[in-house]
């Protein structure tokens, strides 16, 4: 009975130490390299490459910004002229009665629009219609206390008879009057108040609204 105990004590013991001889031994872990706090630096430095890239394309869309505003206030500084719509008056190629022809001016400026209309009187842009002002010189037109000044230039291939002078006075008057604004016109040839346009209509100083 002994002996048996024996034999299975010597037995357990055997296949105790086969059992440890077979396992592999375990592969202790590797330690970390890198401080804890190194994934923190890391992070830290991925901030500040993103800040940086963001600072860069903010910028640059800043510079663009500016560049728009700038070119805004050039556009602005400089406008387009306004397109005004006028009357102005011809006649016919018999020299009979004054048609009315609406046309369109683009003056720079308040004042020059008087300079404008006067001048939409040299072309008809209608062979049937006679500009009766189309060879005079308009040197000069000032607004001031509501008198219209007009100072011309009347070359001879300029003049017209009696019947074309009247009508060229009238065409004028027209033109001119239809500015609210405009309350006398004094009408200057070569700087010189004259008695005649052309030497046969009597020419007052001021014209006036009839």
């Amino acid at each position: 009975m002994t002996r048996k105990i024996w034999i299975t004590a010597l037995l357990v013991v055997v296949v105790g130490i086969s059992a440890g001889c077979g396992q592999k031994p375990q592969t202790a872990a590797a330690p970390d390299p890198a401080p804890k706090n190194s994934s923190t630096a890391g992070n830290t430095d991925n901030s500040l490459n993103s800040f940086n890239a963001a600072g860069t394309s903010n910028t640059s869309t800043g510079g663009a910004e500016q560049q728009g505003t700038a070119q805004g206030t050039v556009d602005s500084a400089d406008p387009k002229p306004e397109t005004l719509t006028i009357d102005a008056y011809y006649t016919d190629d018999q020299m009979l009665e004054l048609k009315k022809v609406q046309k369109e001016i683009k003056p720079e400026s308040g004042q020059d629009k008087y300079g404008a209309a006067l001048k939409s009187l040299q072309s008809s842009g209608d062979s049937k219609l006679y500009p009766l002002w189309e060879k005079v010189n308009f040197k000069s037109a000032s607004l001031q206390d509501g008198m219209l000044t007009v100072d011309i230039h009347l070359p001879d291939e300029a003049r017209l008879g009696a019947g074309g002078e009247s009508l060229a006075l009238d065409a004028l008057k027209k033109t001119v009057f239809q500015f609210d604004e405009v309350k006398s016109l004094e009408l200057l040839i070569d700087g010189q108040k004259t008695d005649t346009l052309m030497g046969h209509v009597e020419l007052t100083h001021p014209l006036t609204r009839e």
